[in-house]
């Protein structure tokens, strides 16, 4: 069961790093796994959104990710070096 705290503390582990560069790797289902490198934006109460640059078209997207998610391993972020 996903608790209200664990959710708000997933948010407060992300929110230092708005600005950073990261990789966000989402499980979007059967077998297709979708990694993104881009800048942390901005965190809300219930998701967080990272900043991608569209190389084909050289503009940018705005990909909003749940803390649900994070909490049940649909996505996982990490840090850029």
């Amino acid at each position: 069961m996903v608790l209200a705290e664990d959710l708000v503390n997933i948010k407060s582990q992300i929110d230092p790093f708005i600005g950073s560069k990261v990789r966000v790797r989402a499980n979007k289902g059967r077998k297709r796994i979708v990694v993104n490198e881009g800048i942390l934006e901005n965190t809300y109460p219930s998701i967080f959104v990272v900043k991608v640059r569209n190389e084909l078209s050289n503009d940018y997207q705005h990909l909003s990710y749940s803390y649900a998610d994070v909490l049940t391993h649909t996505v996982e972020l990490s840090l850029c070096e």
